[in-house]
């Protein structure tokens, strides 16, 4: 129970984050539409960052990744894909961020944790593949972080 109001808090954390941020931050490929959005660790209550091991800091960042499949007349249903996401920094250098896949019930979302520094703004690589899908999608998300 702790754990499932924990990944509500988590994915509300995300969803307040995706509201402060542009509406950009989904990307309708076919009958999938991902969904992706960075906000700063601090965010997260203390016991959402327990829960599930993030430490919470203004200099670490969360990027949240969720594919839906679409279905008219529903707000559709999460589905497990994969997944890869690369940051690019200034100089054009990509590493790679490690997502961790959390599943509740029928819901699925990638969280994936990376450094962040005063004024930085990050360029995110996202390449998901739905199920059945020949290839991967590539969808990018460019946001500024601030720590003081």
């Amino acid at each position: 129970m702790i754990r499932r109001l924990a990944l509500a808090a988590l994915v509300a954390a995300g969803a307040l984050s995706y509201e402060q941020a542009a509406a950009e931050n989904s990307t309708r490929v076919g009958d999938y539409t991902i969904h992706y959005n960075a906000f700063t660790a601090d965010t997260l209550s203390p016991e959402v960052a327990q829960a599930y091991g993030f430490q919470r800091s203004k200099y670490r960042g969360l990027l949240n990744v969720s594919v839906v499949k679409e279905a008219p007349g529903t707000t559709g249903s999460s589905v497990p894909a994969e997944l890869g996401v690369d940051i690019v920094n200034i100089t054009g250098q990509k590493s790679r961020i490690p997502m961790r896949e959390i599943k509740d019930k029928e819901a699925v979302y990638y969280i994936g944790e990376f450094p962040v520094y005063n004024a930085q703004t990050i360029k995110f690589e996202i390449r998901a593949k739905p199920p059945g899908a020949a290839e991967a999608s590539t969808v990018t998300l460019s946001q500024q972080f601030f720590t003081e």
